[in-house]
C-alpha cells in the first residue's frame, strides 16, 4: 500500500500535469493498474475482499481454548494464565507457533468477551450510590486507618462524606441518616454491592436483607437496590468519586485531634468544590443539587437510631462485656440483665428504669469507673487505697487535694480508712453537700480530722414526740411517778 505523499503525487502528475498513465506508473515504479486506483480513490485505503488467512493460528486455537478451559479451576487473580505459559505449553506439545501469534488470538479474546457498559440516564432525585472506602488520617499525630462513607446523588452529583473508626453496619446506617439530613431528603432509590451490613443471603433471589437495614429502608421509604455480586462498577459514579474525594480532599493525610474535628473540616471541603465544579453545561454541582433538593422525599418526623440491642448480664465485678470490651456499671446493677443500645460512638445502658451512657471502647479495651463502686468502696479502705488515684481523677476538686494531705499527713494506710469514711458521707449526703464540707475544711491548708467528721456525720438527736396532756405542763424538778399521775385522766394541775 502507496504512503499519502506518493498517491499525491501520482494523481498530480496525470490529473495537473495531464501526463500518461503509462509514463505515471513507470516514473513511481508502480503498475498501470496502481495508478488507475488512485486516480479513483483519493487516500491510500486497503480494501480486502475477504479476510486473509492465518493457518498457524487456526491450527492452535482450537487448542489454546482447550487449555484455557482445562486451566480455569486451578488458577487465582493473582496466579492466572499468560500468553507466555500457554506458547510454553504448546511448543511441549510440538506445536510451531510464535508468542506474538499466541498473545494476538488471547487479546482478540478478552476483546469479545469484554463487557460492553451502558451509558445510563440518572433522573432528577431518583437515585443515590452508595459505598465504604478505606483511608489514613492523622489523630493527635499519629497514622490511623479510619473508613470512609459516601452517599452520592447521581443527577446533580452531590456528595455526602463521613469518616468512621470502623466499617461495620452501625457505621453504615449512621451514615444514612446523617446523609439524608444533609441532604434534607431521601432519593427513592440507593444502590449497593452486596456488603454484609445490608444483605443476610445473596443465594437467589430476591436477597435477604439484614433485620437492621430493612428496618432504615422502611423508616426512609426508599428502595435498596444491589449491584450483581462481583461487579462494582455496576455503582461506578461513587466508585470513582470515592477515589477522587481520596486526591482532592484527604492529600496529604488530614490531621486533627479527633475524628469529629476532621469531619467537620472535610464538610466543609465538600461544600465548596460543589460550588465551583461544573458540568460541560457550565452548571456547579450546587446548582443542580438545589433543584434535585426540592425532589428528595421529605424525612420523617422521628430520626432513625442507628443502634443495636443486645441484652447482656452484668458480672460480679459489676462489668458487662460488649463486642469484646468491658465497662463498669452501678453496683447495684451486678448480676441483673442490662439492655445495651451500642451505637457508633457511644453504648446505652438500661437497666430497671436507669440509663448509663458510655463512651464506646475497641475489642480488647476496658472502662471502669469507680464512681460506680463508692458503696463498696466506703466499706472496703485497702480497695480504696489500690484505685485512689484514678477515684480522686474521677472525683475531681477538692477529692484530689483531700487525698494528697491526708497522705502526707498520715500515710497511705489510715489516709485509705480516712477516704473511705468521706466516700461513706458522699453516698448518704450526696457530692454537693459532702463537697461543700470538704472545702470549708480545707481552705486553711490543713484537715481538722475532728471538726471533718462532725461535718461530714452529724450527731443526730433523737426527737420524743410531748404527749398533749404534758404540753401545759412546767416542771422545774420532778420524778417520774409525778409524770405518771399528770397523765391520768383526772389529773389537775
Amino acid at each position: 500500500m502507496l504512503r499519502m505523499d506518493q498517491v499525491h503525487v501520482i494523481r498530480h502528475k496525470v490529473l495537473v500535469e495531464e501526463q500518461s498513465v503509462r509514463q505515471t506508473a513507470r516514473e513511481m515504479g508502480v503498475s498501470r493498474n496502481t495508478v488507475r486506483k488512485y486516480l479513483k480513490v483519493s487516500e491510500p485505503v486497503r480494501r480486502e475482499s475477504e479476510p486473509r488467512k492465518r493457518p498457524v493460528m487456526e491450527a492452535v486455537s482450537a487448542r489454546i481454548d482447550e487449555l484455557l478451559e482445562q486451566w480455569k479451576p486451578r488458577t487465582t487473580p493473582k496466579q492466572r494464565v499468560t500468553g507466555t505459559r500457554i506458547h510454553r505449553q504448546l511448543v511441549e506439545e510440538g506445536y510451531r507457533v510464535g508468542i506474538t501469534t499466541v498473545r494476538t488470538y488471547l487479546r482478540e479474546k478478552r476483546r469479545q468477551q469484554a463487557e460492553v457498559f451502558v451509558p445510563l440516564v440518572w433522573r432528577v432525585g431518583d437515585a443515590a450510590q452508595v459505598d465504604f472506602f478505606e483511608v489514613t488520617v492523622s489523630l493527635q499525630g499519629e497514622l490511623r486507618k479510619a473508613w470512609k462513607f459516601v452517599m452520592r446523588l447521581m443527577y446533580s452529583g452531590r456528595d455526602f462524606v463521613w469518616l468512621y473508626e470502623r466499617a461495620d453496619q452501625l457505621s453504615f446506617l449512621d451514615g444514612h441518616v446523617r446523609a439524608f439530613e444533609a441532604f434534607d431528603g431521601v432519593p427513592v432509590r440507593c444502590i449497593y454491592d452486596n456488603l454484609s451490613a445490608a444483605v443476610r443471603r445473596r443465594v437467589g433471589a430476591p436477597r435477604k436483607l439484614t433485620q437492621r437495614f430493612e428496618a432504615l429502608a422502611s423508616h426512609y421509604l426508599f428502595e435498596p437496590c444491589f449491584t450483581r455480586i462481583g461487579e462494582g462498577h455496576d455503582k461506578g459514579g461513587v466508585e470513582a468519586r470515592g477515589k477522587g474525594v481520596r486526591l482532592a480532599h484527604l492529600t496529604p493525610v488530614p490531621q486533627g485531634q479527633t475524628l469529629e474535628e476532621i469531619n467537620r473540616w472535610l464538610g466543609r471541603e465538600i461544600d465548596r468544590a460543589a460550588g465551583q465544579r461544573r458540568n460541560r453545561q457550565g452548571e456547579t454541582v450546587a446548582e443542580r443539587f438545589e433543584r434535585e433538593r426540592r425532589t428528595l422525599r421529605p424525612l420523617p418526623e422521628d430520626r432513625f437510631e442507628a443502634r443495636r440491642l443486645e441484652v447482656v448480664r452484668v458480672s460480679r465485678h459489676g462489668l458487662v462485656r460488649i463486642e469484646g470490651a468491658q465497662y463498669s456499671t452501678p453496683s447495684r446493677w451486678q448480676q441483673l440483665e442490662v439492655e445495651a443500645w451500642v451505637g457508633v460512638d457511644d453504648i446505652r445502658l438500661a437497666c430497671r428504669g436507669e440509663t448509663l451512657v458510655v463512651e464506646r471502647q475497641d475489642r480488647g479495651g476496658r472502662r471502669v469507673r469507680y464512681r460506680h463502686y463508692l458503696e463498696e468502696l466506703a466499706k472496703k479502705p485497702q480497695a480504696v487505697r489500690q484505685v485512689a488515684p484514678e477515684l480522686v481523677a474521677e472525683l475531681g476538686e477538692p477529692y484530689g487535694r483531700l487525698w494528697r494531705l491526708l497522705s502526707e499527713t498520715h500515710g497511705p494506710r489510715k489516709a485509705a480508712r480516712l477516704l473511705a469514711s468521706v466516700l461513706a458521707a458522699l453516698v448518704r449526703q450526696g457530692e454537693e453537700v459532702v463537697s461543700k464540707a470538704l472545702e470549708v475544711a480545707l481552705e486553711a491548708g490543713h484537715c481538722d480530722l475532728a471538726r471533718l467528721h462532725e461535718r461530714l456525720h452529724p450527731r443526730r438527736l433523737q426527737v420524743v414526740a410531748v404527749p398533749e396532756k404534758l404540753r401545759l405542763y412546767q416542771v422545774e424538778a420532778a420524778r417520774a411517778t409525778d409524770y405518771d399521775w399528770m397523765l391520768e385522766a383526772g389529773g389537775e394541775r
